[in-house]
């Protein structure tokens, strides 16, 4: 490394700051992390903060970090995270109920507080710092502080309100991902550092609602969402539930599905939701994709995921729009299927197990013989025309 590189996060305790940490200790950033005591109902948080920094000291890795007391500032504010008359919602976590946890500004008044604690290690170092901050695409529909406009708007703000402002830039890695992602991210983060990922997260607590024991409920909008992360990814979530591990994955999976279901009937149309959620199947050649000759990309209907180029896509015969290969990052699901008195086999959405169509072995031979044949109505389709 030829020059020092310096990182200030604002270390909530929860397991995207934390992340955020090992991101940057990962590129051999000095880290400084800054914990906040607002009188959020999960102040347990604080503590897991103060006990991944030991296991980094443990690990022969030094972070500086300090713990600003906001409460009595805080107290002027109504949010059911900080105030002891209101109960913090249940269920997912983007429906509008959870608007409740927002707490007035209070990303406005954190990042007010690391910017000013990063340029004062600018101008102590006269170096550059970043100020990295964990925001993803899950929190944008609730919390309007954690849209990209905002720290756009923000960080002008402060770039013409302070000398030597030039030296610090907001970093927001994680802004277009989502847990799922953060998670990948740890655990790449991980290896470099030669840590072990279930030893890091279960320092960490994301609940809203723990109890006594600094156990997570399970059911607020914030344990779904990091539950279902730690299921996409595969593991276990090594923190302490109120319930077996095993029980609140079930109930974590039947809040998203059901979410989703009111989702899809409010976005999709009749015919659209019969085939994708209820694997139904449209009238042949009636779908408005069988005669799509542009170049482009097919993607999911429900979720955007891409499934197919333009270049994969002939003429079959069947009815239906025919492709004779997926993209390479498609990952479309197969599963057996034995309804109608047939053996065949659907594929469905990685991302959201969106009903696509069947795959037969009678396409293309120099492509591999199969033949995807898939429901008009399960796709968008993107044309490279008008994206040019």
């Amino acid at each position: 490394m030829s020059a020092e590189q310096f990182a200030v996060i604002s270390l909530s305790g929860g397991m995207d700051s934390t992340s955020l940490v090992l991101h940057y200790l990962s590129k051999q950033y000095n880290v400084t992390a800054i914990s906040f005591n607002y009188g959020q109902k999960h102040v347990i948080e604080i503590e897991r903060a103060k006990s991944f920094v030991q296991f980094l000291k443990d690990s022969n890795i030094h972070i500086q970090h300090e713990i600003a007391d906001l409460t009595s500032a805080m107290e002027l504010f109504k949010s059911s995270l900080i105030s002891k008359n209101e109960e913090i919602p249940t269920g997912h976590y983007e429906e509008s109920q959870m608007k409740s946890t927002v707490v007035p500004n209070r990303n406005a008044i954190f990042s007010s507080i690391v910017f000013g604690k990063a340029l004062s290690i600018a101008q102590e170092h006269k170096a550059s710092v970043k100020i990295g901050l964990g925001v993803h695409s899950g929190d944008h529909a609730i919390y309007p502080d954690c849209r990209p406009e905002f720290y756009d708007a923000i960080s002008h703000a402060f770039f013409i309100g302070n000398w030597d402002s030039e030296r610090v830039t907001f970093d927001l890695p994680y802004l277009h991902g989502d847990k799922t992602t953060i998670l990948q991210d740890a655990i790449d983060s991980c290896k470099l550092l030669k840590l072990e990922f279930d030893e890091v997260f279960k320092r960490t607590i994301t609940s809203y609602e723990p109890d006594g024991e600094g156990r997570s409920s399970g059911k607020t909008g914030s344990d779904i969402e990091r539950i279902l992360a730690f299921h996409s990814i595969g593991r276990q979530d090594p923190i302490d539930y109120q319930s077996s591990w095993e029980e609140v994955l079930q109930h974590a999976l039947q809040v998203e599905a059901k979410f989703l279901d009111e989702k899809y009937k409010s976005t999709l149309t009749d015919l659209e939701y019969y085939v994708t959620r209820k694997s139904g199947t449209e009238r042949p050649f009636t779908g408005l994709l069988l005669t799509e000759k542009r170049d482009g990309t097919f993607t999911c209907k429900c979720c955007d995921h891409p499934l197919f180029d333009s270049n994969s896509k002939f003429d079959s015969g069947c009815g239906w729009p025919s492709f004779h290969t997926e993209l390479e990052q498609a990952n479309i699901v197969r599963i057996e299927d034995l309804s109608h008195g047939m053996i065949r086999i659907e594929v469905r959405c990685p991302k959201c197990d969106a009903h696509l169509g069947h795959v037969f072995n009678d396409g293309p031979r120099e492509f591999g013989g199969e033949r995807y044949c898939i429901n008009s109505v399960s796709m968008n389709f993107e044309s490279k025309e008008d994206n040019s």
